[in-house]
């Protein structure tokens, strides 16, 4: 019975986790290029994925090796998440001056590989707490990969209500609204940008 309740905890946790700023941000990112929810919804589940995918591996490794984890040592990757929101940024800027200079919206959909590679920095930098946490406390390796998976289940749940929510503005219904779409788009940039910025300098100053 207390696994059960320790892996509903992880179900809640991983939940909660994928709204986290930076989450939200990079994701938005992306589904605002979509033109319909259902392949917003599947960015989430890629973002998952790889967000899940990053801190199985980390924790393997760890299991195996039995490496010595400090969390100072994810600062670099925490900036790597800046890095990766910066660029996002200025590529959504580059779109929105290309397409307002032809004169029409080209709508370029990203490719799910796209979510799935942003959900792997994205682990990779937010694997230190969680691992600390998660491998110092649970002593059982097997229980351990449960608690990081069910965790994973969580965030590919919450991520996908975020991501369909974000693109419900960029739907076939409301996408031909070229100055909606171009003010929406430009304050997914700025975001990006900006917090991007905010993250990066915080670890690497």
């Amino acid at each position: 019975m207390e696994n059960l309740f320790i892996l509903l905890g992880a179900a809640a946790i991983g939940f909660s986790h994928s709204f986290e700023a930076d989450h939200l941000v990079a994701v938005s990112n992306i589904v605002t290029r979509r033109t319909n929810t259902i392949s917003a919804i599947k960015d989430g589940v890629f973002w998952g994925l790889g967000h899940t995918s990053t801190i199985l591996l980390v924790a393997i490794i760890y299991m195996i090796g039995k490496f010595i984890l400090q969390e100072n040592n994810f600062h670099y990757f925490e900036a790597s998440v800046g890095l990766m929101l910066m660029v996002l940024g200025v590529i959504r800027f580059y779109k929105i001056f290309q397409d307002r200079s032809h004169g029409h919206s080209h709508i370029s959909e990203p490719t799910f590989g796209l979510a799935y590679g942003v959900g792997l920095v994205h682990g990779l930098a937010g694997s230190g707490g969680l691992l600390i946490s998660v491998l110092t406390q649970i002593k059982d390796n097997v229980m351990a990969i449960f608690y990081i998976l069910i965790f994973g289940i969580g965030s590919i749940v919450g991520m996908m209500i975020a991501a369909g929510a974000f693109s419900l503005p960029f739907s076939t219904k409301i996408i031909n609204n070229k100055w909606l779409s171009t003010i929406l788009s430009t304050v997914s940039a700025f975001l990006c940008v900006g917090l991007g910025a905010m993250i990066f300098y915080k670890n690497i100053i």
